[in-house]
């Protein structure tokens, strides 16, 4: 694609100086090695003015000890633990003036400890998250034994802190001594684990390339310079040297601190986020997009729809009228008013009068079944507070709803003769208010609910639980081998998927994993979702 050719500003060029920056070294090692004791040795160097020491973690806390180490002359800089004010007691060691015309030295013991509060709080940021997404949803908050996903933005926002303290280290006018601990760890080769250990530095994985030094102490006295960018040592790149005698004092004169520039020469990149091209003009960009529409408001026409096809529900009307409540909220359905055959209401209060509906006639189909009011069947008065054998209806029946189907449909207005026997009534002159339990929608509910029971098994195998032990919270101790109700089952189940998910990945189950992630609720396929796991399995058709 072609560009521009000529140049857009002024600029000159310069001969190259030829004098080292002033370095910044890497001090490692495990613990015990002699870190700490080979820093404020060196403290004391000729070539230093002043070292001042900011000391991270109170793990070791051997700053003020060590000032007792023969040639040490250090100051420390204190500072609160956070990393805000870690950052500013770097800025103030920055700001210090040269002494004698020698520059100061700034040691940081350790990027250790620096690097896990960083890990540390975004570890506690994605917990409450995590929590804060759970009362959003109203679901399970999880626990301190629960695992918690730390997202790929949470680690890039670590890395984002990290690089704003190596950039302040870049504008230090002096060498910088940075202490980090080293572990033993397995090599790998092919992604594969071997026989042969390595030493690894336990901090951000890219410190090793932004440093000019590297000595790794392997024990006191035992030093051995790893890498370095130097041109005032013998060294190849690649190779491991032996440091005898190793000093800091020594490290800097054989980097060539004494001939060094005042300050680091760096060029720092600057990211843009426009991503916009010099020669591509604001007319030549593709049109803006008119800003996304807001989502329109409700209706009351939609709401009455909406509410009246949760009631309609073949399964559980009932948790489809509360999951509606839900998803667009009290206050939202409150502002919506809606025109009914009961009169004009909200939303939210067709909702709640929607809600009583089905308890009554809940109420009152357990009573038929009781035979206590054998010719009530398919009534719709209201709940009797006295007198069980009264057949009289109520003068709150509901009235017939309107063409628009705005509430849920009620008995009409005459009920049958009290002299026909319900089963002498036929299918059309029933009261309609709810659909009639058929066949099909019984075999249906009962499919539903061994679907949830083997879901529960399987999550009950999975967690390594007894099945009354996992369905324990939501289960009537009164009625012992009963199944739960259907709705407390269904969200008892989705409650626990993903933990279940969680622990499917830590073995290595992620196909499964990443299916039982997009499953059904219910899944109806959940024995063949399964299978390669447990194969005694089995639901009924």
């Amino acid at each position: 694609m072609a560009g521009i050719t000529v140049p857009q500003r002024t600029r000159k060029s310069r001969k190259p100086t030829g004098k080292p920056n002033p370095p910044i070294i890497l001090l490692t090692g495990p613990e015990k090695s002699g870190k700490s004791y080979e820093a404020a040795r060196g403290s004391g160097s000729g070539l230093i003015g002043t070292t001042y020491w900011i000391e991270i973690g109170g793990t070791e806390g051997t700053a003020d000890y060590y000032g007792r180490v023969p040639g040490a002359d250090y100051e420390i800089v204190q500072h609160d633990g956070s990393y805000q004010d870690i950052l500013d007691a770097i800025r103030w060691v920055n700001h210090q003036p040269r002494v004698d015309g020698k520059p100061t030295m700034l040691v940081i013991d350790s990027m250790t400890s620096l690097w896990d509060m960083l890990s540390d709080e975004i570890a506690m940021y994605a917990r409450n998250r995590a929590i804060r997404k759970a009362q959003r949803n109203r679901s399970r908050v999880p626990t301190l034994d629960d695992p918690v996903v730390i997202d790929s933005d949470l680690w890039n926002r670590a890395k984002d802190r990290w690089g704003e303290v190596l950039w302040l280290l870049r504008r230090h006018q002096g060498p910088c001594l940075l202490l980090a601990r080293t572990e033993i760890v397995t090599a790998f080769e092919n992604d594969k684990p071997t026989r042969n250990t390595t030493r690894k530095v336990k901090a951000e994985k890219n410190l090793p390339a932004a440093v000019d030094a590297i000595v790794d102490l392997h024990a006191i006295g035992e030093a051995w310079l790893t890498g370095v960018r130097s041109l005032h040592m013998e060294i190849q790149p690649g190779e491991t040297q032996r440091f005898h005698d190793f000093t800091v004092d020594t490290l800097l004169r054989r980097l060539g601190l004494q001939d060094a520039a005042e300050s680091r020469s760096a060029y720092e990149v600057r990211p843009d986020a426009e991503l916009q091209e010099p020669n591509q003009q604001p007319q030549q960009s593709a049109p803006r997009q008119p800003a996304a529409r807001q989502a329109q408001p409700l209706t009351g026409e939609q709401a009455a729809k909406m509410i009246r096809d949760a009631l309609m529900h073949p399964m559980d009307p009932e948790h489809a009228l509360r999951e509606l409540r839900e998803e667009y909220g009290r206050r939202a359905l409150a502002a919506v008013k809606t025109k009914t055959a009961w009169g004009v209401m909200s939303a939210d209060e067709l909702i709640a009068k929607s809600l009583d509906h089905l308890k009554t006639k809940a109420e009152e189909a357990q009573a038929g079944e009781g035979g206590n009011n054998p010719s009530g069947e398919g009534q719709t008065h209201s709940v009797q507070t006295g007198d069980e054998d009264r057949d009289d209806p109520t003068d709150g029946t509901e009235p017939e709803p309107d063409e628009e189907g705005t509430p849920p449909p009620p008995d009409p207005d005459a009920g049958p003769p009290m002299s026909e026997r319900p089963e002498d009534i036929s299918e059309a002159e029933e009261p309609q208010d709810l659909p009639r339990p058929r066949t099909a929608q019984t075999k249906r509910v009962n499919r539903v609910m061994s679907v949830l029971l083997t879901e529960a098994e399987i999550q009950a195998r999975i967690l390594g639980l007894p099945m009354q032990e996992h369905l324990e919270p939501i289960s009537d101790p009164n009625n012992e081998g009963t199944p739960p109700p259907m709705t407390k089952l269904r969200t008892h189940v989705l409650e626990h998927r993903p933990m279940v998910i969680a622990l499917l990945e830590e073995k290595g189950e992620r196909d499964i994993a990443n299916a039982y992630r997009l499953a059904g609720k219910p899944e109806l396929k959940i024995v063949d979702m399964f299978a390669s796991l447990y194969t005694d399995l089995a639901t009924v058709g």
